[in-house]
């Protein structure tokens, strides 16, 4: 592959869609004498979805421009970011994401002996990585690892010394792997700037990076408030693909965030070439088209319909996802799925001891009581400047006192009459001599400056409804949080706002039975 391309053409092919390069010259120089080696790194946390062809596509360009590719399963970067992947999964997890990513590489016509897997723990514990931690650690300050890591590592008030950890490993990873240059999505842009600035402090040589822009996925917070939403999983089947997509934004005429517009452009033709859709003769009739532009000013034109453009993709994407589901028929794969990721709502616990025990124990999003709010009124603290008094609608005989610094980054005018969310089974806490019985729910982003937003409910929400986690409708909040269980902190560092706007909980958006819960403005923000 790429043999008979001239290095410019190359260099076409590896920058195709990309949203960004840092270090382009210095790829050019590679390609004028030899080919470019590149890797893509994966944390094996969650479970791969379609959004993960998106990576996949651009492997292939890698590929057909004669590139060295390695993918590293990131392992222990899994369960250095907040323990995301438990220690005793960490070796199913890799397994489970060396399979699939496999299959869908196959699925695309990607030939596997071109490419290197290598999982993280595999070089990343020997003796000499660990002192080139240490050596980087000694360097890095507690600023810039935090402000690197920001938009990948899961920030919390009170973050695990792990997480800063994240980003300097990263950048050790592209010496350990011997690379001209590493891929990933725009989010992980700080981390690549990172390495950048402390490889040569270590007297290794400034890579190039290759970023992909942060697409919107194919279900997306733009969506009509009475349809539930989901990611479409690579083992779905087909009439929940149908289910899905139909539920996916896809305004018509509107060509900015849109998932499914987003699919055609990124995967179907950069693998396949051309888009096809079939309609009725006096709506214009089959087309096939081999140029996105032309798919893009149509449908921004409304001469290609969305339930059209949903049925094109649909067809499309089940061609991809046929020899994926094909291949995880066999019982040693399902096994392996069901083993790397156990169903959460399955109590272990029950059976082997005291149920009540069990339950108490289980850590689930649904022992939460988080509800829609309105605020009635909003006043200063009487004996602290910097907190106000807000008093809010949940749905009960009074409104709750809630004691926060909210005014800090959005008005008081702002606040007044403003639908919010709410933690309501905390226990009370004294804020200087006044008892806040609840929790407002804002996402952050830090920085040089700390910005943050309240989150918002669907609209046409009513204090006191219930807002829970997609998959965990049916739990029962606890009464009262246990402090000393710590549930609260141990489910909030899985909270965080999505690319697009949407609240999640491990990738798994929060909602009423209205919509999504949504933040205005900070995609990847924290939430707490």
């Amino acid at each position: 592959m790429g043999e008979q391309l001239s290095p410019d053409e190359k260099l076409h092919l590896i920058t195709r869609n990309l949203q960004e390069v840092l270090g382009e010259e210095k790829i050019k120089q590679v390609l004028a004498e030899r080919e470019l080696k590149v890797y893509w790194g994966t944390a094996t946390t969650g479970k791969p979805h379609v959004a993960y062809f998106v990576p996949m596509s651009k492997i292939a360009d890698f590929l057909k421009a004669g590139c060295e590719v390695t993918i590293l399963f990131a392992d222990l970067h899994a369960f250095l970011d907040n323990m995301k992947a438990p220690w005793e999964l960490l070796e199913l997890r890799v397994q489970y994401y060396e399979q699939v990513i496999k299959a869908m590489l196959e699925s695309i016509g990607v030939p596997l002996d071109k490419l290197k897997f290598i999982k993280g723990t595999d070089f990343q514990l020997s003796r000499e990585y660990t002192l080139d931690v240490y050596r980087l650690s000694s360097m890095v300050t507690e600023h810039d690892a935090k402000k690197a890591g920001a938009e990948v590592v899961k920030q919390v008030d009170h973050p695990l010394l792990s997480g800063l950890l994240y980003p300097g490993l990263q950048a050790l990873d592209e010496e350990y792997l011997k690379v001209d240059a590493q891929f990933g999505g725009v989010d992980q842009r700080k981390i690549f700037t990172l390495a950048e600035k402390y490889l040569p402090s270590l007297g290794y040589a400034k890579r190039s990076h290759l970023m992909n822009p942060m697409v919107p996925g194919l279900t997306g917070a733009k969506m009509s408030s009475s349809e539930e939403e989901s990611k479409i999983d690579l083992l779905d089947r087909k009439e929940d693909v149908k289910k899905k997509l139909k539920k996916a934004f896809c305004e018509p005429g509107n060509i900015e965030n849109n998932g499914v517009l987003s699919f055609v452009k990124h995967v179907l033709f950069p693998l396949v070439g051309e888009f096809s859709i079939k309609r009725d003769p006096k709506f214009g009739g089959d087309k096939t088209y081999t140029d996105f532009e032309e798919v893009e000013k149509e449908f921004g034109e409304e001469l290609i319909h969305p339930g059209d453009l949903k049925a094109g993709v649909e067809v499309a994407l089940n061609k991809l996802l046929d020899p994926i589901r094909k291949k995880f028929e066999s019982p040693e794969l399902r096994k392996l799925s069901n083993t790397a990721y156990p169903d959460p709502s399955k109590n272990k616990a029950a059976g082997k001891g005291n149920p009540k025990v069990a339950e108490e124990d289980e850590l689930v999003p649904s022992r939460l009581d988080i509800r829609v709010g309105k605020v009635i009124s909003v006043e200063k603290h009487p004996d602290a400047d910097s907190l106000y008094l807000e008093k809010i609608d949940v749905g009960e005989a009074e409104p709750r006192t809630v004691v926060s610094g909210l005014v800090a980054y959005v008005s008081q005018e702002a606040l007044q009459d403003r639908l919010v969310v709410l933690l309501c089974n905390l226990k009370p806490q004294k804020m200087r001599g006044v008892e806040s019985q609840a929790m407002l729910l804002c996402a952050s982003i830090e920085g040089e400056t700390r910005r943050v937003e309240p989150l918002d409910p669907p609209e046409g929400s009513s204090p006191g409804e219930r807002v829970f986690v997609e998959g965990y409708e049916t739990g029962k909040p606890d009464d009262k949080l246990n402090p000393k269980k710590k549930l609260w902190e141990k489910l909030q560092v899985d909270l965080k706002v999505s690319g697009q706007c949407v609240a999640q909980w491990q990738d798994k958006h929060l909602m009423t039975k209205l919509g999504h819960i949504t933040c205005k403005t900070l995609k990847g923000g924290n939430i707490s």
